[in-house]
C-alpha cells in the first residue's frame, strides 16, 4: 500500500484532516471521539506497532495535543495521528485494547508527566516519580524553581536564601 492509497481508505471511512507529509509519512488530525475508531481501522490495515505517544501542552489554547506514532512493518509507513483534548479535563479513551502493553507504558508516562487520564488503561501507576506530591511536572504552568524551593530549601537558612532571591 502506498501513502495515497492509505489516505483514500481512511478518508472513505472517516472525516479527518489528512495529508501525505513525505514518502512513508502520513499525518492525520482527528476529533477525539473518532480516535479509537481510526486506531482500530489502521491496526486492521497492518499498523501493528505503536512507536510513541506524546503530549504537547498548548497552554494559551487550554488544550493538550496527543500525538500517536504508528508504524506498519508491512507497508513501511509511519502514520502520525493527532487529536486535541481540553487541558482542564484531560480525559481520552485508552488505546491499550488496540496496541496492548506498548500503549500501556506510553500512556502511563503521559499520565504521570501531564496528568492525562486514559480511560480503560488498567495501570496508570507512577512510572518515574515514585513519591511525587506535586502537579504534573511537564505542564507548561509548572514552576520548577518554586517547587524546588518549597520542597527542598528553607528561606531562613542563610546558605539557601540565595534560591529565594528571585522571588523578590
Amino acid at each position: 500500500m502506498e501513502e495515497n492509497e492509505l489516505l483514500e481508505k481512511i478518508l472513505a471511512n472517516f472525516t479527518v484532516d489528512a495529508r501525505v507529509e513525505r514518502k512513508r509519512r502520513v499525518w492525520l488530525s482527528v476529533d477525539k471521539d473518532n480516535l479509537l475508531g481510526i486506531c482500530n481501522f489502521v491496526k486492521q490495515l497492518g499498523f501493528d506497532h505503536l512507536s510513541a505517544i506524546s503530549v504537547t501542552d498548548w497552554l494559551n489554547e487550554g488544550k493538550f495535543e496527543l500525538t500517536y506514532h504508528v508504524w506498519s512493518y508491512t507497508h513501511k509507513i509511519l502514520l502520525t495521528i493527532k487529536t486535541k483534548i481540553p487541558r482542564d479535563t484531560p480525559l481520552i479513551p485508552s488505546v491499550f485494547p488496540i496496541w496492548g502493553e506498548s500503549a500501556q507504558i506510553h500512556e502511563r508516562e503521559m499520565h504521570e508527566m501531564f496528568g492525562v487520564k486514559f480511560g480503560g488503561n488498567p495501570d496508570l501507576s507512577p512510572l518515574f516519580l515514585e513519591d511525587w506530591e506535586g502537579p504534573p511536572p511537564f505542564r507548561k504552568d509548572f514552576d520548577t524553581r518554586k517547587y524546588v524551593c518549597e520542597k527542598y530549601y528553607r528561606e531562613e537558612d542563610e546558605r539557601e536564601r540565595v534560591y529565594f532571591l528571585s522571588k523578590m
